[in-house]
């Protein structure tokens, strides 16, 4: 029988595996979209393990592990890219391709879902269902998730429910959070083409100054977040560029501001969105101006689901115990791909926090930094959360 103690001391005993694969990828990180190496890597190990497996999302994998008994599907995650940042840390294993660098742990997902894919692929007669593998490819980029998805990864069998987890160097090996409900934002970029009338810097009766225009949008576009939603809702309007003109005594024709709006679940996804577009047509119209408004669709976000996420918050209290196990209460207005394989919130999901912190100097440095490290210790308690929502999960 697959117990909790079954579960983390087989995944302690895969320590060496998931750390070797672990250092292997992490010194040869590979930018999304161009993760070959990775993917032969992934491949390799999956059949060498005897599990179904094939390319998915040109350079992504899916894998299938077939239970003995018939049962549920669940969906498990791991994001496999790398960033361009050149590590700086003199780790032996260090990224041996320059300006790249695993410095957000993606190499850490990869390696401990490889190791709950072969202590669950021992176990599979006891499975009441199946078990899939997205290794998915491009999350800091473009998004390899719906790609992954458009790709029918979701289907033959069908998946009940998807699970994953992101590393937390501020969060000690051995230890889980856990955030109910909004996790990670949707994430929508703008581009606003404000178009006045150029002249003369002496003389700006004689034109409509764009800059204005723009300076007045980028102020009335906070009053989305401060007023035209409730207090209790997060979302954020940040204007991260605002390019115009050529020179000190010239208006010129036009202004563009670009940025991002980041909300929590579909619904308000929209209306922000709608609200935006209503209020900077409206701001430039009034000003004598016109604004192209173009809304740019990226990641859905993630919300997480309240049933499944208490099962896995189960099965993190099985594994570590109540009191190593953090409900969180703070959104994060991050971004994150996952919310795709959720298909808008018809699929139930979950996504957590995996500790790989040790509490010394050396995990401290931030995610995306040149400095980034974490305990691979973490890779144990990463691989049984897997295994045990899993169990747990086909298990119902």
């Amino acid at each position: 029988m697959l117990t909790p103690e079954i579960i983390l001391q087989e995944a302690k005993a895969l320590s060496d595996y998931m750390t070797e694969i672990r250092r292997d990828i992490h010194a040869h990180p590979e930018l999304g979209r161009r993760e070959t190496r990775t993917q032969a890597l992934i491949l390799r190990e999956l059949e060498a393990m005897g599990i179904e497996c094939q390319p998915c999302a040109d350079t992504g994998v899916l894998g299938i592990i077939r239970g003995g008994k018939p049962g549920k599907t669940i969906g498990l995650r791991a994001d496999i890219d790398a960033l361009p940042v050149q590590e700086e840390t003199g780790l032996p294993f260090a990224s041996q391709n320059a300006g790249v660098m695993h410095a957000c742990g993606h190499d850490l997902h990869a390696a401990s879902l490889l190791g709950a894919a072969k202590l669950l692929n021992a176990h599979k007669d006891e499975l009441a269902g199946n078990v899939k593998l997205f290794f998915q490819p491009d999350e800091e980029d473009q998004g390899g998730a719906q790609r992954m998805v458009d790709e029918g990864c979701l289907e033959n069998p069908q998946v009940d429910a998807v699970f994953c987890g992101h590393n937390s160097t501020g969060t000690r090996a051995g230890e889980y959070g856990l955030k109910y409900g909004d996790c990670y934002a949707a994430s929508n970029g703008f581009i606003v083409t404000v178009k006045g009338k150029g002249c003369h810097g002496a003389y700006p009766a004689s034109g409509i100054d764009p800059i204005v225009v723009a300076s007045q949008i980028v102020s009335a576009v906070q009053t989305l977040s401060s007023r035209r939603v409730y207090a209790t809702d997060s979302v954020v309007v940040t204007v991260g560029s605002f390019h115009s003109g050529t020179a000190g005594n010239i208006i010129p024709a036009e202004a563009v501001l670009r940025g991002t709006i980041r909300s929590f679940g579909p619904e308000m996804r929209k209306k922000m969105c709608d609200m935006f577009r209503e209020l900077v047509e409206g701001v430039a119209r009034s000003m004598g101006a016109e604004a192209d408004v173009t809304i740019i669709e990226s990641y859905p976000g993630v919300v997480n689901h309240d049933g499944f996420s208490a099962l896995v918050e189960q099965s993190m209290v099985k594994l570590v115990g109540r009191d190593k196990v953090e409900i969180q209460r703070i959104p994060n207005m991050g971004t994150e791909d996952f919310g795709a394989f959720m298909k808008n919130l018809t699929i139930p999901g979950c996504y957590c926090e995996f500790g790989f912190g040790d509490g010394r100097v050396e995990c401290i440095h931030p995610a995306h930094g040149c400095y980034y490290r974490a305990n691979e210790e973490g890779l144990s308690y990463a691989a049984a959360l897997f295994a045990q929502v899993t169990a747990d999960f086909l298990g119902q």
